[in-house]
């Protein structure tokens, strides 16, 4: 195994590097630095984050930099702030033992002034986000003639951020025999096309395989109701008692939404999108490094450039449409040689999508069930133990109320005191596990083999779908889509109709006239008394607990004959009193 002096790297670097735990030089690293220590041409490296790409460039970044010369000799760009700063404490490390050496991490949400003022001292390395290095270039603050050194870091990302714009400008700054380095984790064509106007015969260095994921991130899929997204998330983080990972939302408000309910609901999390603020960003990001939050709920574009160690799992809240986006994600786990986790949890509608990131990843997606309450239960339990053999003692300290606490507990045995332990911990978690349905969205394609069972005329039962999900229970209701009455006229009437404690709406099948819908079993009963007789736009409704051996569409047949007129038309006034009140026909998925 070669190391970092075989390398080429400098005594004073080494030195620095041995403080920090560095031993070995990891493949990016053989690859990169002995040719940018000697060789003259420029470098494309196609890296997964978390591969050593820093120390690849910054070792012989930093050896190259003549001390005596108080001027930026290296510039590096980032896309992120987070990143920015990483890079600069990086080599600030590195440089430990090189005396003068001064880098300069620049970038927007900081005192413009206090950089500026560093600047006029004096930097050899500037690392800096595109935007904040362009306001500096214009102030006629930074003054880029003597650079020998560009590299972009995170190309791709900085692509997907509308940063090209500012690369090409920045780069019209610097000198044209300057040595340029691109790393990026994917090759898209807009890089590709920075990389031929900008580079000179570049040579490209592959860590791994073109826009792959990481070899040890396992990838695995959920396939849940849309409605039962969220309960999944949950049942995710339960099985995982000791996860540290980021959630992946599509929007702003998905991301705050999910971020509220995980708090509400007693998990350790919090949100980072772009509508907060720059000393929000940092706050959330000190508690999550610190692990203070396990669960980070984040946009992608928020996300960027976050490095962030020892991350157990990445959970994407549906799959995004770019699949680099995907392979970014995933590649936040299973870092420095460590296992890691991608989970994507989707709907039936996403399966295509799922296929394709399959294709370009070269991987393949294992489906898992949704964890049970038992699995989840068992889990929590084995961890609790786990805890328990693990937690530190002061015996000396302790040992001083150990009389009086052994006395008030003395009439327990020693299976009813460990009964108490457990129940202390996981009457939260029994309770709210009691009776839980089975959310696993069930594939009604016919299986190969199963195609002369497939077509055996359906009962009714199965066409009505009236058996109510594990835990739950039916209830049938006299007024369908003929009614002009859709999901979200249901969840209103609930709200109405319903006293006490709120109900938690299941699985909702509408039909033409009538229709039937999951409650939890305890529910049952009150949401019967409470619909039965309540006047929905002139119709009276009536609400029993579902029968499964009952034909329901021939209840609904005979009431649409009663409602027709003398020429055959059949009256629809409560769907026309129903628009004309400006509600919406369509379904709404919001529970109760």
């Amino acid at each position: 195994m070669m190391t970092f002096e075989e390398l080429g790297v400098r005594n004073d670097l080494l030195h620095a590097i041995k403080d920090m735990g560095f031993e070995n030089p990891m493949p990016v690293q053989e690859k990169v630095i002995p040719h940018l220590l000697n060789e003259d041409g420029d470098v494309i490296a196609l890296a997964q984050t978390g591969t050593g790409k820093t120390a690849a460039f910054g070792l012989p970044v930093l050896q190259r930099i003549d001390v005596k010369q108080v001027t930026p000799q290296a510039l590096i760009i980032a896309p992120t702030r987070e990143l920015c700063l990483q890079i600069g404490s990086d080599l600030s490390d590195f440089s430990k033992y090189t005396p003068d050496l001064k880098v300069l991490p620049v970038y927007g949400g900081s005192s413009i002034e206090s950089q500026i003022r560093s600047l006029r001292k004096g930097v050899h390395v500037i690392v800096a986000t595109p935007g904040r290095l362009m306001d500096l270039i214009r102030r006629g603050v930074v003054k880029l003639d003597d650079v020998h050194t560009v590299i972009l870091d995170e190309a791709d990302e900085m692509l997907n951020m509308g940063f090209v714009d500012d690369i090409n400008d920045i780069l019209s700054h610097v000198p044209e025999n300057r040595k340029m380095l691109l790393f990026s984790a994917t090759m898209p064509q807009e890089i590709a096309k920075i990389a031929a106007k900008y580079m000179k015969d570049p040579v490209e260095f592959v860590v791994g395989t073109k826009n792959t994921g990481a070899e040890n991130v396992r990838h695995i899929y959920y396939m849940v109701h849309a409605r039962d997204k969220y309960l999944a998330l949950k049942r995710i983080a339960d099985d995982n008692p000791n996860i540290y990972g980021i959630i992946f939302c599509r929007t702003r408000k998905e991301t705050q939404e999910i971020a509220d309910k995980l708090i509400q609901d007693g998990y350790n999390a919090d949100s980072l999108h772009g509508e907060l603020s720059q000393a929000q960003r940092d706050m959330v990001m000190k508690k999550f490094r610190d692990r203070v939050l396990r669960l980070l709920v984040a946009t992608d574009v928020a996300a960027r450039g976050l490095d962030v160690s020892d991350l157990t799992h990445v959970i994407n809240y549906g799959l995004p449409d770019d699949i680099a986006t995907y392979t970014h994600r995933s590649g936040r786990t299973g870092r420095a040689g460590k296992t890691g986790i991608s989970i994507a949890i989707i709907h039936s509608r996403e399966r295509g999508k799922l296929k394709d990131i399959e294709k370009r990843i070269g991987k393949t997606f294992e489906r898992q069930e949704v964890p049970t309450p038992a699995h989840i239960i068992e889990k929590q339990l084995y961890n609790l133990a786990d805890r328990l053999e693990k937690v530190k003692v002061d015996d000396e300290e302790i040992a001083k109320y150990l009389p009086g606490v052994s006395r008030k507990l003395s009439w327990l045995s020693e299976e009813d005191l460990l009964k108490r332990v457990v129940s202390l911990e996981f009457n939260r978690l029994l309770d709210y596990y009691k009776d839980a349905p089975t959310i696993d969205f069930i594939d009604e394609k016919p299986k190969k083999g199963d195609r002369k069972e497939s077509r055996a005329p359906k009962t009714a039962a199965e066409k009505d779908r009236r058996t109510a999900d594990r835990g739950m229970a039916r209830i049938y209701v006299n007024a369908g889509k003929n009614d002009g009455f859709y999901a979200g006229n249901l969840i209103d009437i609930l709200n109405h109709a319903i006293h006490g404690q709120r109900v938690d709406v299941g699985r909702i099948d509408l039909m033409p006239g009538y229709s039937l819908f999951d409650v939890k079993k305890s529910d049952a009963r009150r949401v019967v008394d409470g619909l039965t007789g309540f006047d929905f736009v002139g119709h009276k409704l009536h609400a029993e607990i579902a029968d499964p051996e009952k034909d329901y569409s021939r209840a609904s047949s005979r009431r649409k004959r009663e409602r027709k007129d003398g020429d055959g038309k059949e009256k629809n006034g409560n769907f026309e009193k129903f628009m004309k009140k400006g509600k919406s026909s369509g379904p709404r998925h919001k529970k109760k």
